[in-house]
């Protein structure tokens, strides 16, 4: 895709005016009549005015017009604070945006949690949000501030914190043992792509916030390796089989996973059986693997396992 102009969520651009959505509720005020009514109207306008000024015929802009793709491209994170901002703003419902985009709710909420800096740039919905929301700026369409929604008692609802007793007793795994754990020695049987997949599908869980689970993760590490949220955060934000593997985020999370699918007694993936034949003690997670020596055009690729061949003439 061609590269689009960078909106930076973090500021507010002159050049947005927000959608304003039709209200369902009724609105007691506006349903007076008589001597009330001029001055309901000119308070109501007064609120539409706060919000934005919106242009009455807004021009049209085809998915080809070059002036979408000028300049720098949105990334994907940057994309997704954008949405949280306009969602949070009162411009538009998560359905109605994902009617304006033409996606799926499952395909957004995929998206929507994905970290890293460039991570969802392969997906469906990327390009269309940038395409969007620079759309929007070529018709002088204002965006409405989350704070300002929150005075307008449109912001989103706080995400209920998990109970501590639930919460603790999912992460919960002292009961359970491992060879080498007390000298943080554990094999690691499985790649980093894994176990990202494994905590990712782990912090949905509606009774787990990250915090607990670093510090669960931390007691599967030696002291000196405590994983904060920052680590956790970096080491999601990786991909490949093998990014990310000196990570105590890593080691702390499989040690963890491990400990927990034990616990709740269920059976090893069949991922899981393959690599115990590929790496008998366990993959490294010593050193980093980057350097490789080849000859001629060869260069070094990876499979799924993290197994290293080389490809190319000699």
């Amino acid at each position: 895709m061609s590269p689009l102009n960078e909106l930076d969520p973090n500021t507010a651009s002159s050049n947005y005016n927000p959608i304003i959505q039709p209200s369902t509720q009724p609105d007691d005020e506006n349903s007076q009549v008589g001597k009330n009514s001029e001055k309901n109207t000119g308070e109501s306008r007064k609120r539409k005015s706060d919000a934005a000024d919106e242009p009455e015929n807004p021009p049209e802009i085809d998915d080809d017009d070059p002036r979408i793709y000028e300049g720098h491209m949105m990334t994907p994170n940057q994309v997704r604070r954008k949405i949280r901002e306009f969602i949070e703003g009162g411009n538009m419902k998560v359905g109605e945006l994902q009617q304006a985009l033409e996606i799926t709710p499952t395909s957004y909420q995929r998206f929507m949690r994905m970290t890293g800096t460039d991570e969802g740039s392969g997906t469906t919905i990327y390009p269309r949000a940038v395409r969007f929301f620079r759309k929007r700026e070529l018709q002088g369409l204002k965006m409405a501030p989350a704070a300002k929604a929150a005075n307008n008692n449109n912001k989103s609802p706080a995400k209920k914190k998990p109970k501590k007793s639930e919460q603790d007793g999912l992460l919960d795994v002292s009961g359970v043992a491992l060879d080498g754990e007390e000298t943080e020695e554990v094999p690691v049987y499985d790649t980093c792509d894994e176990v990202r997949r494994k905590v990712r599908a782990f912090l949905r869980k509606p009774d787990v916030s990250q915090q607990a689970f670093c510090r669960a993760v931390s007691d599967c590490c030696a002291d000196e390796h405590k994983v904060q949220s920052r680590q956790l955060n970096a080491f999601l934000g990786k991909k490949g089989p093998m990014e990310g593997n000196t990570s105590a985020a890593f080691y702390g999370s499989y040690v963890f996973l491990e400990k927990l699918r034990i616990k709740e007694g269920k059976p090893k993936s069949k991922m899981r059986e393959e690599m115990e034949g590929i790496y008998r003690n366990g993959v490294n997670t010593d050193h980093v693997e980057n350097r490789f020596i080849c000859k001629g055009n060869q260069r070094p690729v990876r499979d799924k396992y993290g197994r290293v061949s080389f490809v190319g003439s000699r």
